[in-house]
């Protein structure tokens, strides 16, 4: 079975063997209370014990203290508390506490969110305030010079979670100093763990939250580290576990597993140098280069930890770069692992001043200390296999004409539609409502196939057509008569290949109907495809027939198509969903059946994993379901099966056959991510 390359370390790293095993030993042979008395207490008291001498060593802790926890977000928010509370009391004493909140503009958003949350709850009222970034998200120094002198707190970060970029926390240091802040200084060091060098009891930090789940730790276990001197609040109290300072009985299994990662660490001999990790990141960087022509990377290198890549790609959104690493088992983030299911451009590059395409389309790739030449090979190769899916696709440029398509091709944005009528034969198509956001994506589409439009028209009148004409150059007329709404001045219909497309006039709009014309006419048992701006079935239906297709240009539904006449009674019922047991059962029961990947075809191409269902599938993306679910209604219905990544998409499918009166339409629950199909080459 071909294994998945995870490159998503930044977010979550998988466990250390070594750490399974101590995790395991903790919870089988260790399991006592580390403040029972007796023996079997005492034995999980040394682990703690061991553990955290093991932490004080590597990071420098000094004086400091160094509890343990469930992680970074309780330990920012336990830090933040700590200080403010500090600074409430230092109030209403009488001295001066200054009134900024100072928080990078690049900070995880845990930060911002506990200073807004304590500072209300305490009734502190002080000012948050973004410290901003350059375009190579370094801070801006100049004006954290200025404000620190009224600086209540200040909080930064050791290395940023979405670029990898290293802050300059000695300049920070500095600049505190010189300027006499008062301030408390929250320095978060999730991403630093294995990869900077830390000597905390060092520098003026008074706060650094670690979180074990970024270093082959367990997720559930972290560490607060707090300077000698440093106020400190607890963020939970009850027993007085770790000296009182975080109460709850200690998470054992969490804090072996992290002991044995720490140990490692301070080992030397687990973890690859800084040297190889560069390497490894300089090899992925010149494969990403290769297979997808004009890459940019949203951040330099030598600022940078050496094991993230954050990068974008003209005329690629990050769902398209995910799903085609997805699809060839890469595993990557959009952004932050937090706000990955989000759409929103990422918070980080907009900070760093990085146009709107490049942080609305950032890709994350990153890998641990833990990265081996095997892995880093892999990926190269499967990165190679991802731009050659979308190249024949032509979603990126290519020196070869791709094959060209037949049919019907959907192409939305926010719930408006364009429609490109394909004809392979001729390498000629007619494009319909153009979206100026699709002007990009319809004239790489047009040049890499080689086609040439034949009318671009609209159902609407007065839409500008300029921007794709000019775009399209040599592979439209931009000479040719049109009327208002496109429409060639020189004849009633349009002849592509074996299909006709007719213009039907309804006040101030237009409808097209398309099918294949008989005798020179297009009757309405031919019409296999109406196009139209407005819900206009009865408008339309002297002209169709029960078996047209109704296409809409606002689809904010992912309905795709309506049909012209009412589904029976027996095929309105919701879309069925499959589990594993009963997609196999359903095999065995209808052998008949097809299995039809609703993926988009550079998903569908990038495809690595092998099939476990004994049988093929065919590519229909969801872009070209309508052309297909008008072949599906007719005659015999087969049963069809659709799946997709995550099953999303795939029972969208299911429900538009089942509106349209397929009676045997079924969605696989889960998708590929819980049931990995054959895939047909």
């Amino acid at each position: 079975m071909t294994t998945e390359i995870y490159l998503d370390g930044n977010a979550t790293t998988a466990v250390l063997p070594a750490a399974i095993a101590a995790a395991a030993d903790a919870m089988g042979q260790r399991y006592g209370n580390p403040s029972s008395s007796h023996g079997t207490g005492l034995k999980a008291k040394v682990l703690l014990d061991q553990t955290r001498a093991c932490a004080v060593r590597l990071l420098g802790v000094g004086d400091g203290r160094l509890m343990f926890n469930s992680g970074a977000t309780e330990g920012i928010q336990t830090a933040v508390l700590s200080a403010l509370v500090a600074l409430r009391e230092r109030r209403e004493r009488g001295e001066a506490i200054g009134s900024l909140l100072v928080y990078g503009a690049t900070e995880h958003k845990a930060v911002p969110e506990s200073l807004a949350h304590w500072n209300r709850l305490l009734g502190l009222n002080l000012t948050l305030q973004k410290l901003p970034v350059d375009q190579d998200g370094a801070h801006d120094l100049a004006l954290l010079r200025q404000w620190a002198p009224q600086a209540a707190l200040v909080c930064t970060m050791a290395a940023n979670n979405e670029t990898g970029i290293i802050t300059d926390l000695a300049a920070i240091e500095v600049l505190l100093a010189e300027t006499g802040s008062a301030a408390y200084w929250l320095v978060d060091c999730v991403q630093a763990l294995g990869k900077l060098d830390l000597d905390l009891a060092s520098t003026r930090i008074d706060y650094a939250p670690f979180s074990g789940h970024k270093l082959y730790a367990p997720k559930g276990i972290g560490m607060l580290y707090v300077r000698a001197g440093a106020p400190f609040t607890p963020l939970i109290m009850g027993g007085g576990q770790e000296g009182g300072q975080r109460s709850g009985t200690e998470n054992m299994a969490g804090i072996a597993a992290l002991g044995a990662v720490l140990s490692a660490l301070e080992r030397g001999d687990t973890f690859r140098s800084h040297h190889q990790l560069a390497s490894f990141r300089a090899r992925l960087a010149d494969s990403l280069r290769a297979a997808l022509p004009g890459v940019v990377f949203n951040h330099p290198f030598d600022k940078s930890l050496p094991t993230t890549l954050n990068f974008s790609v003209p005329g690629l959104s990050s769902r398209e770069l995910m799903d085609v690493f997805d699809a060839a088992q890469v595993r990557v983030s959009s952004g932050s692992a937090c706000s990955a299911a989000k759409a929103a451009p990422s918070y980080v590059l907009d900070a760093m001043q990085a146009p709107l395409w490049r942080s609305a389309g950032a890709i994350r790739m990153s890998f641990g200390p833990l990265a081996d030449e095997a892995t880093i090979e892999g990926a190269c190769r499967r990165i190679e296999r991802c731009g050659a899916a979308l190249r024949a696709s032509c979603l990126i440029p290519s020196e070869r004409t791709a094959v060209p398509h037949d049919g019907l091709l959907q192409l939305g944005v926010e719930g408006a539609c364009s429609w490109m009528v394909l004809d392979a034969a001729s390498r000629s198509c007619i494009v319909i409502d153009p979206l100026p956001d699709m002007t990009a994506r319809i004239e790489s589409y047009v040049r890499c196939q080689n086609y040439q439009v034949q009318a671009i028209v609209s159902t609407s009148p007065g839409i500008d057509r300029s921007m794709l004409i000019s775009a399209l150059g040599r592979h439209v007329d931009s000479h040719a008569a049109t009327d208002a709404y496109g429409w060639p001045a020189s004849g009633d219909a349009i002849e592509l290949g074996n299909q006709t497309l007719l213009s039907v006039a309804d006040g101030a709009a237009r409808h097209y109907l398309l099918g294949n014309a008989v005798d020179a006419a297009l009757p309405p048992q031919a019409v296999r495809f109406a196009f139209s701006a407005r819900p206009a079935v009865e408008a339309l239906r002297a002209l169709t027939c029960a078996q047209t297709l109704l296409c809409p240009t606002r689809d904010e539904h992912n309905q795709f198509c309506v049909g012209m006449a009412a589904p029976a009674a027996s095929a309105m019922q919701a879309a069925l969903q499959l589990d594993r047991a009963a997609f196999e059962a359903f095999l065995q029961a209808h052998p008949d059946t097809e299995l039809i990947d609703v993926r988009e075809p550079y998903e569908f191409a990038a495809t690595t994993t092998p099939g476990t269902a004994g049988r093929g599938a065919r590519s229909v993306p969801l872009s070209r379901l309508a052309e297909h679910a008008s072949g599906w209604l007719q005659g015999d219905q087969t049963p069809l099966v659709f799946f997709c990544r995550s099953g999303n998409r795939s029972l969208k499918a299911a429900q538009l056959l089942q509106r349209l009166g397929h009676a045997q339409a079924y969605s696989l629950s889960g998708g590929l991510a819980l049931a990995p199909l054959a895939h047909a080459a």
